[in-house]
């Protein structure tokens, strides 16, 4: 009885699905079509607003590179990831709020940067009182001058020296084609630097944890599992988000 009403069910079920199949084949339905054009016009106001537009679209489109290629995303990212694995949580925090911290930690530090690129680039440039090439003058200064303070002279010279360049007389007059992935370089040794300081500690913790294991006979316990609540005790005894963000913040400068 329970086979028959179920084959039932499954014929019901079957007839529906390849009657829908050939309701959806046989109705033609239009498919939208969407269509982007900027249009005609003799005002120059109009042309002008049209190119800002597209230079807007175009820095949004950029706006993850150089997040994370010209500002301090790269460093707090890579320390944070580093931290999380020499406490050994595994995903804990998950990815998505260590990036959420490097995110509002990156605006913290670039504050300064921010405030000065609106107030003497953009700001200018939205009333009409510059130029557009001016305005891009104005608004890498700053910002080159934030990446050379990070940056060591020798990824500096690596670069010039790659690239055939001749040395500029001063810091200041190098393009942000050598400046940029020189600071890149320089930023990854900093956070593998001060990764490296603060996995020490926690290394420590799984080698006497796991020394203490071995004299007990203990071997087939993993050494992870006992020492993983003596590291997040340390760290919550000793603030370590504190001492993180603070170190990080040290290292900017700040």
């Amino acid at each position: 009885m329970k086979h028959s009403k179920f084959s039932l069910l499954f014929f019901v079920a079957l007839s529906f699905f390849f009657i829908f199949i050939h309701i959806s084949y046989a109705t033609s339905v239009p498919s939208p079509s969407i269509n982007v054009n900027l249009g005609s016009t003799d005002n120059p106001a109009g042309v002008a607003s049209s190119i800002k537009l597209l230079v807007l679209l175009t820095v949004l489109a950029l706006a993850p590179a150089f997040l994370v290629m010209m500002t301090s995303f790269t460093r707090i990212i890579v320390v944070l990831a580093i931290l999380r694995q020499a406490l050994g949580t595994q995903q804990m925090p998950p990815n998505q709020i260590l990036v959420g911290i490097a995110l509002f930690l990156t605006i913290f530090i670039m504050n300064p940067v921010i405030n000065n690129v609106y107030s003497n680039a953009y700001k200018p440039l939205s009333q009409g009182k510059i130029g557009l090439d001016e305005a891009y003058d104005k608004a890498q200064k700053p910002i080159k001058n934030f990446m050379l303070r990070q940056t060591r002279e020798k990824d500096l010279a690596l670069f010039l020296r790659v690239s055939k360049s001749q040395n500029p007389k001063t810091k200041e007059d190098l393009s942000l084609s050598i400046v940029v992935p020189a600071f890149i370089i320089s930023e990854l040794k900093t956070a593998f630097e001060m990764g490296f300081m603060i996995y020490i500690p926690f290394l420590i913790i799984d080698m006497v944890v796991a020394s203490i294991l071995m004299s007990m006979g203990m071997m087939m316990l993993p050494p992870v599992m006992i020492s993983l609540p003596f590291k997040l005790l340390l760290f919550v005894l000793a603030d370590g988000w504190n001492l993180v963000v603070m170190s990080m913040f040290k290292s900017f400068n700040m």
